[in-house]
């Protein structure tokens, strides 16, 4: 199944102080961990976008699939915001580049939970953690996003809690495993 009224988009564009190296770019089996979640979510979206500060990404033939956000300011929520104003869809999956063990079929019962239900988010949950940036987001928290970033608001967590949404629950939580440590990225090596 092709998702086509909603696209995707992976983050990109964080610092990556704890790696102390930009995990885009780092490689999981000869391709930068952007690639491998671009290469994922194109299975299953027509549209997939890469939101980043800058354009790194030398497998990436289509310019125009780079999202820049131009804020000076390190922030999921500007981000969020540069992105739902960019897009041309009413609704957009988000996925960092840092959780590569996703699978398929979780990214899908995500999109299809939105899909039937009426909510403005729809986010990836395991027994740990509730997975902020793991879910689909609608272009109607432009106008919320925005006040919230004019009251210096950055914690998606709180757009979150201040909006209609669901919580999707999985079991596997390894396939949640958010790389930001040189550890981190070992054990995702030994995972694949």
């Amino acid at each position: 199944m092709i998702f086509k009224d909603i696209c995707a988009v992976v983050l990109a564009g964080g610092k990556s102080s704890r790696m102390e190296q930009d995990k885009a770019l780092l490689k999981l089996n000869n391709k930068s961990m952007t690639q491998v979640q671009y290469d994922k979510l194109s299975k299953i979206f027509k549209n997939v976008y890469i939101s980043s500060k800058v354009d790194k990404f030398d497998f990436l033939d289509d310019k125009s699939k780079v999202i820049i956000d131009e804020n000076n300011k390190y922030s999921p929520m500007i981000a969020l915001s540069s992105i739902l104003n960019q897009i041309k869809e009413n609704q957009v999956f988000i996925l960092t580049v840092d959780v590569p063990l996703i699978k398929v079929n979780t990214i899908k019962k995500i999109v299809d939970a939105y899909i039937k239900n009426d909510y403005e988010i729809v986010v990836a949950k395991d027994e740990n953690n509730r997975h902020n940036l793991c879910g689909v987001f609608s272009k109607s928290l432009v106008s919320k996003i925005d006040k919230y970033l004019k009251d210096d608001i950055h914690k998606i967590n709180y757009l979150i809690n201040n909006s209609k949404h669901k919580e999707i629950n999985f079991s596997d939580t390894n396939e949640f495993l958010n790389i930001n440590t040189k550890e981190d990225f070992a054990l995702c090596q030994r995972s694949i």
